[in-house]
């Protein structure tokens, strides 16, 4: 008896994959064109297969087995006072993810104001276990297959009736460690029958997978590169970082080396600011030397305060005094005021309240 043909959800396909099917099913390619525009035209998106009416029905019927359309469902939308918005999203396994939706803001990024960003989740849960983070409190579920990460964009351009112009990979989970499916779903977002999202609008970040950063440095797609560092020196850094431990400073350092060279862009380090932990001068100036010798930019973020966890963000004296250590070295460095602080903004607050919720006494009444 053969095995069965896995799975294959439409958003999840390249389109020469969906053309290989066509093909198999003895219809002509120019059905992959029409399928891909009801599903990522923005005047259509389309959320069945039933609702694309210039396809056989025979032929919606059986590309209804092999390729479903599984959008998650929405479950909440909180929206803050700064209009920053996180929904929490069921996939077709009943696991909770989040998305956030960040609105333009000309004190966050310059010039450039009409910028919307999403910061996309790729996994349920993360492994990595970073000391100061909500995310992987509740251990590892799985990966995102590529078609949960491209829905978050289209639900997140449904719900706010605008197109989103910048993705960041900043959400839940550790986008190399889900490296295949992450990259198959930017090769989407990216593609003209797609999303059409330039790369260059597109940042992951990552908490150090050495091997996956000289991976992406090898692929042409020109995605922007954040480094979650968050402590300049081992000692630092393997206090509230356990992937320190197999991938060290210097050894990420070499890595950032090689992504700059080849992609000839800057380097974005990503560095949370936790009283008593990482606040210390010598570990500003230490960060400024890093820093510098990659002609890496840095953004520095207040701890955002999670329940269960024992750190606290430093006072606006420490944070502004790290700030000028850092300028005061040539080196490019804002302090990012985190948006949506009333909406669990920390990445997976949202999802174990709302788990918790769910599983408590109360809500099976």
């Amino acid at each position: 008896m053969s095995n069965p043909i896995p799975e294959m959800p439409l958003h999840s396909l390249t389109m020469e994959e969906l053309e290989e099917s066509l093909r198999s099913l003895g219809q002509p390619s120019y059905r992959a064109k029409q399928i891909m525009e009801w599903a990522y035209q923005r005047e259509k998106r389309v959320e069945s297969w039933e609702a694309m009416k210039n396809l056989p029905v025979t032929l919606r019927s059986s590309l209804a087995d092999l390729h479903p359309i599984r959008l998650p469902e929405v479950v909440t939308v909180s929206g803050s006072k700064d209009t920053t918005q996180k929904l929490l999203l069921r996939l077709h396994d009943g696991e909770l993810i989040e998305t956030v939706l960040i609105p333009a803001s000309p004190a966050l990024y310059g010039e450039e104001s009409d910028r919307r960003t999403l910061c996309v989740s790729s996994q349920v849960g993360c492994a990595y276990g970073c000391k100061f983070c909500a995310s992987g409190l509740d251990g590892w579920k799985r990966h995102l297959s590529s078609d949960e990460i491209v829905s978050q964009v289209l639900l997140a351009e449904k719900i706010s009736g605008e197109r989103i112009n910048n993705l960041v990979f900043m959400g839940m989970g550790e986008p190399m460690a889900n490296y295949k499916n992450w990259l198959q779903a930017v090769s989407i977002l990216n593609a003209p029958w797609g999303v059409g999202l330039g790369a260059r609008k597109m940042t992951v970040s990552t908490s150090g997978l050495v091997p996956r950063i000289r991976d992406l440095a090898d692929q042409p797609l020109q995605i922007r590169l954040a480094i979650s560092l968050h402590g300049a020196s081992d000692e630092v850094r393997s206090q509230i970082m356990p992937v320190n431990q197999k991938y060290p400073v210097g050894e990420l350092m070499e890595a950032c080396d090689y992504y700059g060279e080849r992609k000839k862009q800057m380097i974005t380090f990503e560095y949370i600011l936790i009283e008593g932990v990482n606040d210390a001068p010598s570990e500003a100036r230490l960060l400024a030397e890093r820093a510098r010798g990659l002609r890496a930019k840095i953004n520095l973020i207040p701890y955002n305060t999670v329940e269960g966890l024992p750190w606290k963000r430093p006072s606006e004296a420490v944070q502004e005094e790290f700030l000028s250590i850092l300028r005061d070295r040539g080196i490019a460095a804002t302090i990012r005021r985190e948006k949506g602080h009333d909406i669990d903004a920390a990445c997976g607050q949202l999802r174990r309240r709302v788990s918790a919720e769910l599983e408590s006494p109360a809500s099976l009444r």
